[in-house]
């Protein structure tokens, strides 16, 4: 715990309020408890579930990249940190990243930026990729420390020398507030498998071979529902339009929940989750599917395979397969009831003894208050 003689305030920036409301809010609150003034920088929006702290609207366009606009969002980050005066700089989501670290490096204040996944351009390769890691080899060198969520991605970014060695530390993902997720018992299948996907609609996290999956399913008479819980219509160059998502609506594959801020009901009414991503950081919705006692059933990929052990806790299938997907579906009906809620029991234990929200919050506070405390610098 810091003196109470006066709160060193941190700004926090991501692509949106609704991205540090709902997957930074524990965290933020417990910097906060440990004697920070977190304020939030973020574009003007619905806030949902508001935070008790002060917000500074910060425009950021976060699909493509716009030099004139990525360098205005450059300044507005330099006026920012000027006038906030923060102690350091905490950041998620690409441009926040990119931008405010290479904006905190010049007005001198120290950035830990959080890369939570490599996205689109990452995944797709080509021109943005490069531009993209000429951006962060710039943005990063100066940083005290890069925070991973899984060591395949760290390790890709020092192959890469975007980052050193020395500035990588390796989170478990956003955490998890295992108070908030409580298991709930899997309810009995009186019906078709309730298979629940939550996230945004990408390509990129499978979502067309899911539908795929769905028809392959359908028309052997699988008895299972697909329930997609995201926003539709991301800024993504991946995105399911609107036209396939009524096109398989009207083929009667899947059933769309809209979006939530709160996926604990749909989580209580699903027999298990899925992910069948391309690639991830650490999913959030397999945190919170695993910490509801949920079998996970998911994709053989970075970010994924570091919280779903095959067989024990849910089931790994081949990415970009909707064969693959599939035969994981067959597989879970194969189960009996007893083992289903086995795997669950296995995937909130995952949780508890690896993804807790406080081993998040302590991470950030050992490095930031490292720093204040007059620790050796780490950097070079």
């Amino acid at each position: 715990m810091l003196s109470s003689r006066s709160a060193p305030r941190l700004l926090a920036s991501a692509n949106s309020l609704w991205n540090l409301q709902n997957f930074r809010g524990g965290l933020l609150r417990g910097v906060a408890a440990a004697g920070f003034e977190p304020v939030l920088a973020a574009p003007p929006g619905n806030q949902g579930h508001a935070l008790p702290f002060r917000a500074a609207s910060l425009p950021i366009s976060s699909d493509g990249l716009n030099p004139l606009q990525d360098g205005l969002l450059l300044l507005r980050f330099i006026r920012l940190l000027r006038r906030e005066r923060p102690a350091a700089l905490i950041s998620w989501t690409a441009k926040p990243n990119i931008y405010g670290a290479m904006a905190a490096r010049q007005v001198g204040v120290p950035a830990f930026p959080n890369v939570s996944g490599l996205g689109t351009a990452f995944i797709r390769g080509g021109m943005l990729q490069r531009v993209l890691c000429l951006l962060y080899r710039t943005a990063f060198g100066r940083c005290p420390a890069v925070f991973f969520q899984n060591a395949e991605d760290a390790e890709l970014f020092v192959d890469l020398r975007l980052v050193r060695p020395d500035q990588v530390r390796l989170l478990p993902g956003s955490g998890v507030d295992l108070a908030r997720f409580p298991a709930v018992p899997i309810p009995p299948i009186d019906g078709p498998l309730r298979l629940l996907f939550v996230g945004r609609l990408l390509g990129d996290k499978g979502v067309r071979e899911l539908a795929a999956a769905a028809r392959l399913l359908k028309d052997e008479g699988t008895p299972v529902r697909f329930q997609l819980l995201g926003v539709l219509g991301a800024q993504n160059r991946t995105a399911i339009t609107r036209a396939e998502l009524d096109g398989w609506l009207a083929e009667d594959l899947l059933d769309y929940l809209g979006v939530a801020d709160d996926v604990r009901p749909a989580l209580a009414q699903a027999h298990a989750v899925i992910l069948p991503s391309y690639r991830e950081g650490l999913p959030r919705s397999l945190l919170e599917a695993a910490a509801s006692g949920r079998p996970l059933l998911a994709s053989d990929v970075p970010g994924c395979r570091d919280v779903v052990e095959d067989r024990v806790n849910g089931l790994l299938f081949p990415v970009r397969s909707a064969e693959g997907l599939a035969k994981a579906v067959r597989d879970y009906l194969a189960l009996t009831p007893a083992e289903q809620q086995t795997m669950g029991d296995c995937a909130r234990r995952t949780v508890e003894q690896r993804f807790g929200e406080d081993r998040v919050i302590a991470a950030y506070l050992r490095e930031i208050g490292h720093l204040l405390e007059g620790g050796e610098d780490r950097e070079q």
